[in-house]
C-alpha cells in the first residue's frame, strides 16, 4: 500500500481534517521562509491535536542538528525531513543526537541526482523537483533508485493515481495542489487520499 504524506500543515483546522482524511503521516514546515511555516510552540499545539496514529514529521531546511535533535526527542515530531544541503556528515551527527527516523531530499534533474540519492545514510530518501516548488520532475529518472522512496512535486488528483501505478513509490507526498489560495484546502485534501487509495483498490 503506497502510504500519503500531507504535508505544510499549519493550523488547527489542518489538524482536523487530517484526522478525519487519515494519512499515514503529516508534515510541520519549520523552515522561515515558507508560507507554511511554524513555529516549534505552535507545532507542539497542533501535535496535541493529531490522532496517535499519524506520524508527525518536520520538515527542516539547513537547521542546526541540535535544534532538529530536540524536537525530535521532545516529541513534538516523529520524523524530519530534511530539505536543505544537508550532507552525509551531517546525518551521521544527527543520528548521534536521536534515533529518531530521518527522510532526505533530493531534488532530481538528471540521473545522477537519482543514483546519488541511493547512497544516502538516512532511513528514507524524497524525490522531488525542489523545496515545495509543486512542479513535477521527469519521474523516469526514479529507475536509478533502488531504495524505497518518497516521491513528491507537482503530485495532485489527477495525477497521482498514474504515478502510482507507473513507478510504485513507498510513500506520496503533498503540498502545494492541496491548497487554495495559499492555505490547505479540505477538499482538495480529501480527492487527493482518495486517488490515492482508489488505486490502490485496483
Amino acid at each position: 500500500m503506497t502510504k500519503i504524506k500531507l504535508c505544510g500543515l499549519f493550523h488547527p483546522y489542518d489538524i482536523e481534517a487530517a484526522n478525519q482524511l487519515k494519512p499515514d503521516y503529516i508534515g510541520f514546515v519549520f523552515s522561515r521562509k515558507s508560507h507554511r511555516y511554524v513555529s516549534p510552540e505552535t507545532a507542539f499545539k497542533l501535535r496535541k491535536l493529531l490522532a496517535t496514529d499519524i506520524t508527525a514529521v518536520g520538515v527542516f531546511v539547513d537547521e542546526r542538528a541540535d535544534n532538529v535533535a530536540s524536537l525530535l526527542n521532545s516529541g513534538v515530531i516523529d520524523m524530519a525531513q530534511l530539505h536543505g544541503n544537508e550532507d552525509e556528515d551531517y546525518i551521521g551527527n544527527l543520528k548521534k543526537l536521536t534515533d529518531k527516523p530521518l527522510i532526505k531530499a533530493f531534488k532530481i534533474r538528471n540521473a545522477n541526482d537519482a543514483i546519488r540519492s541511493n547512497e544516502s545514510n538516512a532511513d528514507y530518501i524524497l524525490l522531488d523537483s525542489g523545496a515545495g516548488s509543486g512542479t513535477t520532475f521527469d519521474w523516469t529518472l526514479q529507475k536509478h533508485v533502488k531504495r524505497q522512496y518518497f516521491l513528491a512535486g507537482g503530485l495532485d488528483s489527477d495525477n497521482v493515481g498514474e504515478v502510482i501505478r507507473n513507478y510504485k513509490p513507498f510513500a506520496v507526498d503533498v503540498s502545494s495542489s492541496i491548497e487554495t489560495q495559499r492555505f490547505k484546502d479540505i477538499n482538495k485534501m480529501a480527492a487527493f487520499v482518495a486517488a490515492v487509495r482508489k488505486e490502490e483498490l485496483k
